[in-house]
């Protein structure tokens, strides 16, 4: 049974708007009632009718929001690492595709793990985010790329949300690549594998959002609006992998069709900077890819500063391009490698990654939202993005929950 909490003896970054950096309130106090917030402010305001209650002293720490990974593959059977191993010992791109490497690796384990298989493959990465605060996860599918394998990993990701105290969103992913037997032919693909599939999955209630890979290995901009238009059918908002190798105006036609989200975003121009800004779409910076790709062409941070389009950042958390289970990490990389000031990484792992996912009721510390929260054993926001390999969580709510 959830009682009523009041915490006192805090710093509060809620990261609401306002005239003051990451919505800061130094001296806060906030009180939870059930799985939600009741009430935030500067301690001396609380209201008379909470006087009576006992309080949490957090002792000087700080509040943020539950951390946000809006853009993760979490659910893949087996790994790279050989394949790591390989490039860094003078293989090439193609030796690894002949030895069987690659996303075809991923995808032959990933159709060979069964459902038990896969959840107990993802729980301890999950663990790894719920020690770092994370209260809500994204994950894909799209390693599958056949009916009942895309099926499996969002049955999966469901399973997740009831193993684990954490929120997850899935994303259907069937146009991630196009698999070997279907080479050369990805209209075939969408037609019998790819939108057969989605249809099925959000028949049996397993979509939240669909994706799509809009680059020229992967899927091009009519294919993938082949897909959003099946997403808009079903009554299913989208995002889409966009501009991470080149530019084929993915942006574009991301927010053409209002998608919640474009991600990685690394060829961006200024005209689909323009058309996001236009469409509300927002910008998901995928650091872990870049530093794993070892990539030169940054995303155009500036301009979409800029241009006001609201910036999340998540992990992409896959076991090819981007290894990497650390949301702290990401905003590390995030303001090393980007240029994003602290209160961006902050503010891309709370509120614009709400966003990003569609959700309304988490990523700020307000009345009304979800008691979902992070305490820290720090004093400043910056001190989250300043560390490397250095967990300061003190204490995590979810819906009220520690």
């Amino acid at each position: 049974m959830h009682d009523t909490q009041i915490f006192t003896d805090l710093n509060a970054a809620t990261l609401c708007d306002g005239a003051s950096a990451y919505g800061w309130i130094e001296g806060a106090a906030i009180v939870v009632q059930g799985s939600q917030i009741a009430w935030v402010g500067a301690a001396q305001d609380l209201p008379h009718t909470y006087h009576a209650w006992p309080r949490h002293s957090l002792q000087g720490r700080l509040v943020t929001p539950g951390l946000i990974d809006c853009h993760t593959h979490l659910v893949h059977g087996g790994n790279r690492a050989v394949e790591f191993e390989m490039r860094l010992n003078g293989a090439s791109y193609e030796d690894i595709a002949r030895a069987g490497g690659g996303i075809v690796s991923t995808v032959s384990a990933t159709r060979a793990a069964s459902h038990s298989d896969l959840l107990q493959d993802a729980l301890p990465r999950v663990d790894a985010f719920i020690r770092e605060g994370i209260t809500t996860v994204e994950i894909k599918s799209g390693y599958g790329l056949d009916v009942d394998t895309e099926l499996r990993m969002l049955r999966v990701a469901r399973d997740i949300a009831l193993q684990r105290p954490i929120r997850v969103k899935t994303s259907f992913l069937g146009a991630h690549a196009i698999p070997a037997d279907y080479a050369g032919q990805a209209e075939a693909y969408l037609d019998d594998v790819c939108l057969p599939a989605l249809r099925a999955a959000h028949a049996e209630g397993l979509v939240d959002a669909v994706d799509g890979f809009c680059e020229g290995i992967a899927f091009s901009p009519a294919q993938i609006a082949r897909v959003f238009d099946e997403a808009q059918r079903l009554g299913l908002p989208v995002k889409l992998h966009a501009e991470q190798l080149s530019n084929l105006g993915g942006a574009r036609l991301a927010a053409e069709r209002r998608a919640m989200s474009a991600d990685h975003l690394e060829y961006l121009d200024e005209g689909g900077v323009r058309a996001m800004a236009q469409a509300g779409t927002v910008a998901v910076i995928l650091p872990g890819a870049f530093y794993t790709l070892r990539e030169e062409h940054a995303p155009p941070i500036a301009l979409l500063r800029q241009h006001g389009v609201p910036m999340a950042l998540a992990t992409d958390l896959n076991p090819g391009s981007s290894p990497m289970n650390s949301l702290l990490l990401a905003m590390n990389m995030g303001c090393t490698l980007f240029r994003m000031t602290p209160e961006e990484a902050l503010r891309g792992v709370t509120c614009h990654a709400a966003r990003a996912l569609g959700l309304r009721d988490c990523g700020q510390i307000a009345a009304g939202m979800r008691a979902d929260l992070a305490v820290w054993d720090v004093t400043h926001p910056a001190e989250l993005c300043y560390r490397i390999g250095y967990n300061p969580l003190h204490t995590r709510l979810f819906g009220g929950l520690s």
